[in-house]
C-alpha cells in the first residue's frame, strides 16, 4: 500500500475495465505534478499494452510542458474507487481533426483508493479556509471550513448566519476558498447547525446536492490534499512530506474570506491580534476534540505577539480589550499575555523566555474549556473556589507535552502555579511563601486583575480601582511589590478604560503618561465596547480639552442583532 493509502492493481482485465470507465466524458483528469489542480482531458483511446491517446484540446496551454518531457497521472473515479495512474510522460502530440490529441506509454499498473462516503477531511491547527454561503436572494455570510467529505462540509459560521440557515428550504450556494486562491463553488443544504453563544458562532453541516462531475472531481482532489497536509501537522510529519500547494501563499494578516474576515474592529491593531485570537480559538476546540496543543502552531502565533508588542506596546494593550465577540478564555488568554509581557518583559529578558512567557500566559487557562461552564465560570476572588476547578491544571499540562521548546521554569511559574497565593490559599498545590517565586507573584497579580476586568458568568466586570483595592486589602494573599509596580506601570486608569472626564466626555484610554494620567484618548457617545464608530482621538491635550479624569464608566453589554437571529 502506498503511503497515502492507494493500493496497486496490477491485473491486466482489470487495468483494461479501470480505463474504460475514465474514458467516459467527463471521467478523467490530468494533474501535472504532485499537489497541482487536476485539468479536465479525455481518455479518446486505449490500446491495450501499448499506448493511451489523450484529447487535451480543452488544456491546450499545457502543450508545452508536455511535449518536453513533464510528467503527468491521470486521475479519475471508477468502480466506486478513485483511480489514478503512475508517472507518465507524452511520446508525441499533434493536431488531429481539429483536436490536439497527444500519445503516452500504457500504463502497466493503477493505484487505486477505495471511496469512502462518509469519511471527512479534518483540517488541523494551521490550515484555514473561508467559505462564502449565499442564498438565491442575494444574502450572503462567511464562514470557515471545518471538514470536507464528498458527501457534504462542515463550516463555522457568525451568529448572523442562523436566519439565513433557518429561511432556506433550498440548497445554498458554497464558495471554498483556499489559501492559493483556489475557489470551488458547491451546492449544499444545511443538515444540521449548533449554536455557541459563548463564542459567537454556529457549527453548521451541510449535505452537498446537484453538484456534477466537474465538482465531484474537483472534491476528490480537495479532501486527498486537506488529509494529506493535516498528515504533515501530526508529530513528526511536517518534514517528511511535501506541503500542499492549497495552503501555500496566504498573506501574512490570514486569508481574506472567513468567520473573523466580516467584523468590523475598533482599531488595525484590533484586527491583526484577532488573527491571535483566531488561533487560541481553534486550540481550545482542538482541546475540546481530545488532542494535544500544538507546539508548532503555539510558538508561530507567540512570535506574531511579540512582533505586535515591539511595534506598538500601547495598541496592543487596547486591542487587547477591543476582541469582545471572542470567548472569554481566548480574551483573557491574549489580556494576560499581552500585560504581562508589559509587566515583567522588559527588553533586558532573553527573547527566548519572552517568548516563553507569551506562549504560556495565552494558553495557561485554555485547560478550562474542559471543564463544565459552571464550574469555571462561578469562579469568585470573594468566594471559595469550586471543588473541581484545580483540575484544568493539571488536564492543560497532560496536553502541552508537544510543547517541549517551552522553558519548564516559566512554564511552572505561568500556567502550573499561577493561581498559587502567597498565604497557601490558592490551588493546586497549596503552596505558599518562599515556594513561590517572583515570575508567579508577579503571573497572579496580572492574571486576577484581568480576569476581574471581564465579565464572568453572572458577575460584571469590577472598575479598575476596586480590583486594586481588592489585591492591597488582601496582602497575604499577593505580593505588594508586584501590586504596586503594577498599578505604576498601567496607572488608575489604564490603557482600555473607558473614562468620563469633569467635562462630561466619554473617552477610551489609548496611551498614559509617566504619572499614569491619560495622554491619548479617543473620544465616544456610548457605553458598548469598543468598536468600528468610534470618533476623534486626542494626543497631549487631553486635560485641556475635556478636564480632569472622574471615573471608570462600566461597559454596556454589546447586543449583537445577530445574537437576536441566534434565538428565533
Amino acid at each position: 500500500m502506498a503511503q497515502d493509502g492507494y493500493t496497486r492493481v496490477e491485473s491486466p482485465v482489470e487495468i483494461e475495465a479501470l480505463l474504460e470507465a475514465l474514458s467516459e466524458p467527463g471521467g478523467a483528469s490530468l494533474q501535472l505534478g504532485e499537489g497541482s489542480e487536476p485539468l479536465p482531458v479525455l481518455l479518446a483511446e486505449q490500446r491495450v499494452g501499448e499506448e493511451l491517446a489523450l484529447d487535451i484540446s480543452a488544456i491546450r496551454e499545457v502543450a508545452g510542458e508536455l511535449q518536453r518531457g513533464k510528467s503527468f497521472r491521470l486521475l479519475g473515479q471508477a468502480q466506486g474507487k478513485m483511480v489514478r495512474t503512475p508517472e507518465l510522460a507524452m511520446q508525441e502530440c499533434r493536431q488531429q481533426d481539429g483536436r490536439l490529441v497527444c500519445r503516452c506509454p500504457y500504463p502497466y499498473h493503477l493505484e487505486v483508493l477505495q471511496r469512502r462516503e462518509t469519511f471527512r477531511a479534518r483540517l488541523r491547527l494551521g490550515m484555514e479556509v473561508g467559505a462564502i454561503l449565499r442564498d438565491g436572494e442575494g444574502k450572503r455570510v462567511q464562514g470557515d471550513l471545518k471538514d470536507l467529505s464528498l458527501e457534504g462540509c462542515r463550516l463555522e459560521l457568525p451568529l448572523s448566519a442562523s436566519s439565513l440557515l433557518a429561511e432556506s428550504p433550498l440548497p445554498l450556494d458554497i464558495e471554498l476558498c483556499f489559501p492559493d486562491g483556489t475557489r470551488c463553488a458547491l451546492r449544499g443544504k444545511a443538515r444540521h447547525r449548533r449554536v455557541d453563544t459563548e463564542r459567537q458562532a454556529v457549527m453548521a453541516g451541510f449535505r452537498f446536492s446537484g453538484n456534477g462531475p466537474e465538482q465531484e472531481r474537483k472534491l476528490w482532489y480537495l479532501v486527498r490534499e486537506i488529509e494529506q497536509e493535516a498528515a504533515r501537522h501530526v508529530e513528526g510529519g511536517e518534514a517528511s512530506r511535501l506541503p500542499s500547494l492549497l495552503f501555500q501563499g496566504a498573506a501574512a494578516s490570514g486569508p481574506e474570506v472567513g468567520r473573523r474576515s466580516m467584523k468590523a474592529y475598533a482599531t488595525p491593531m484590533a484586527r491583526r491580534l484577532s488573527r491571535i485570537a483566531g488561533y487560541l480559538d481553534a486550540q481550545m476546540l482542538e482541546l475540546r476534540d481530545g488532542n494535544e496543543v500544538d507546539g508548532v502552531q503555539l510558538s508561530r502565533h507567540a512570535d506574531r505577539l511579540l512582533r505586535l508588542h515591539e511595534e506598538d506596546r500601547e495598541a496592543l494593550l487596547f486591542a487587547s480589550h477591543c476582541l469582545h465577540d471572542e470567548s472569554w478564555l481566548v480574551g483573557h488568554g491574549l489580556g494576560m499575555a499581552v500585560h504581562l509581557l508589559d509587566l515583567v518583559g522588559r527588553v533586558s529578558v532573553p527573547q527566548e523566555l519572552r517568548k516563553a512567557l507569551v506562549a504560556c500566559a495565552m494558553v495557561h487557562d485554555l485547560g478550562k474549556s474542559l471543564l463544565p461552564d459552571d464550574v469555571w465560570q462561578r469562579a469568585s476572588p470573594e468566594e471559595a473556589w469550586p471543588a473541581e476547578l484545580p483540575e484544568h491544571v493539571a488536564r492543560l499540562e497532560k496536553r502541552m507535552e508537544g510543547c517541549q521548546w517551552l522553558s519548564s521554569a516559566v512554564f511552572g511559574s505561568v500556567v502550573r502555579r499561577v493561581n498559587e497565593r502567597l498565604d497557601g490559599s490558592g490551588y493546586p498545590a497549596g503552596l505558599g511563601g518562599e515556594a513561590l517565586g517572583e515570575l508567579e507573584r508577579a503571573a497572579a497579580v496580572v492574571d486576577v486583575v484581568d480576569t476581574l476586568r471581564r465579565p464572568l458568568g453572572g458577575r460584571p466586570a469590577w472598575p479598575v480601582g476596586a480590583i486594586y483595592r481588592y489585591l492591597l486589602d488582601h496582602d497575604q494573599a499577593f505580593d505588594q511589590r508586584w501590586v504596586k509596580r503594577y498599578i505604576r506601570r498601567f496607572g488608575l486608569f489604564p490603557v482600555g478604560s473607558l473614562v468620563r472626564f469633569d467635562g462630561g466626555r466619554l473617552a477610551w484610554v489609548q496611551g498614559v503618561d509617566d504619572q499614569g494620567r491619560p495622554a491619548r484618548v479617543q473620544l465616544t457617545e456610548s457605553t458598548d465596547p469598543p468598536g468600528e464608530a468610534l470618533g476623534e482621538v486626542l494626543l497631549g491635550e487631553v486635560v485641556q480639552r475635556l478636564g480632569e479624569p472622574l471615573e471608570e464608566v462600566r461597559v454596556g453589554p454589546k447586543v449583537e442583532s445577530e445574537t437576536a437571529d441566534s434565538q428565533k
